[in-house]
């Protein structure tokens, strides 16, 4: 007998659990279909009514293939169909071009602001600094929020790790600013602290025999003139941060039934909670098709259109595939047996890869307007007993 998970004692739908919000942010593990759930939601509230604009943070691209785009740029752009009474709108991260954008807008003049553009430290710190994408994502986040064309912002996130770098980055931004190191490195030195100052250019000096002193000189003029920057940067963060804990921002996670994706998902849903960001919903994505005939309502003679090996092949077939439903059922019972209480969304496995925008937005109707049970998430010890 097939283990059911247990049901929500009042009916809810995602539909419901996002009217109210301005922001919402998908995450989950890779592969797990995140990037079509982020779309079809944005399609379906877009048919709705709502001005939404779906952003990607994911260097993959996938979100512009789920859209029927080869690309998409940094600034939003139309998508259009007739089925949508409101808009959809998409764009992915251009780190560098908002990196830019920001030093202009916290600059003190134009010309501080192009000094930071020449400097081979500040291009350097662009493309390679760990954190960079995290810190612009949350920059080009509030952009978004800010611009009055849309009334909601969808966020597909990177896999895990990066999607919890991302939402952790203004505490960490913040942080660092506010480090006692930087700030004695970006502020003018003080009269009385002038002799630390002629002992450090001692040290610079060493320094500069190793790496060149063209490297510590870039360095210098970089920190000179990003005097005053940081703060708009440590506010800008802060902001975000509130904006991230506040009523208007929902998040929802997504998986598959996968045991790898299932345990992935608890480790994000328990990081999420330790850092008071608690999911609407969790979607759980290709689950096999739930199949209503049992093999003893399947006659055992075979139509006379169809030969007998192959009626033996389809009946083996049902078997099979109602028995990894069975499966995939038990593992999210077994799963989500303890924890936080989560409304669920179940998705099966479709057909056919999605080719068209039509098709995404029943999708997204599906998703948004789809009662939800409830369930909950398992503790460490009580995972060990999914099957794989």
């Amino acid at each position: 007998m097939t283990e059911q998970l247990p049901s929500s004692s009042e009916d809810t739908s995602l539909e419901k659990l996002l009217h109210q919000r301005s922001t919402i942010i998908c995450i989950g593990p890779g592969g797990v279909g995140k990037t079509t759930s982020s779309a079809a939601l944005g399609a379906g509230l877009a048919k709705m009514g709502r001005s939404v604009c779906v952003v990607t943070f994911d260097p993959a691209r996938r979100l512009a293939s789920a859209l029927g785009r080869t690309s998409l740029p940094h600034e939003p752009t139309l998508i259009t169909d007739e089925s949508f009474s409101g808009s959809l709108w998409a764009c992915m991260l251009d780190a560098t071009v908002t990196f830019d954008a920001m030093v202009l807008n916290y600059a003190e003049t134009e010309e501080q602001a192009e000094r930071i553009f020449a400097n081979r430290i500040y291009r350097n710190l662009v493309t390679n600094l760990s954190g960079t994408q995290e810190y612009m994502a949350l920059e080009r986040l509030w952009e978004l929020h800010s611009d009055p064309r849309f009334d909601i912002i969808v966020i597909d996130t990177p896999p895990s790790a990066g999607a919890l770098d991302l939402i952790n980055a203004p505490r960490h931004l913040v942080s660092f600013l506010d480090n006692r190191l930087f700030k004695l490195i970006v502020k003018p030195v003080p009269l009385y602290l002038r002799p630390v100052s002629l002992a450090a250019r001692t040290l610079l000096k060493s320094i500069s025999k190793v790496v060149g002193s063209e490297v510590v000189s870039d360095a210098l003029d970089f920190f000179h003139e990003f005097s005053g920057i940081e703060e708009g940067m440590k506010a800008r963060a802060q902001q975000v941060e509130e904006l991230l804990q506040s009523a208007s921002t929902g998040f929802v996670a997504v998986t598959s039934p996968r045991v790898s994706a299932l345990r992935e998902s608890q480790e994000i849903i328990r990081r999420l909670h330790g850092s008071q960001y608690d999911p609407l919903g969790l979607i759980v994505n290709r689950m096999t098709p739930e199949f209503p005939l049992t093999l003893e309502h399947v006659p055992n003679e075979p139509p006379t259109s169809v030969e007998p090996a192959l009626w033996s092949l389809m009946q083996e077939n049902l078997h099979l595939l109602r028995q990894l439903r069975e499966i995939e059922i038990r593992n999210l019972a077994t799963y989500l047996a303890q924890g936080p209480s989560l409304p669920l969304l179940l998705i099966d496995t479709l057909a056919t890869d999605l080719t068209s925008l039509d098709e995404l937005v029943k999708l997204g109707e599906t998703m948004l307007f789809s009662t939800l049970d409830r369930a909950n998430f398992a503790s460490d010890e009580d995972s060990s007993t999914i099957e794989s």
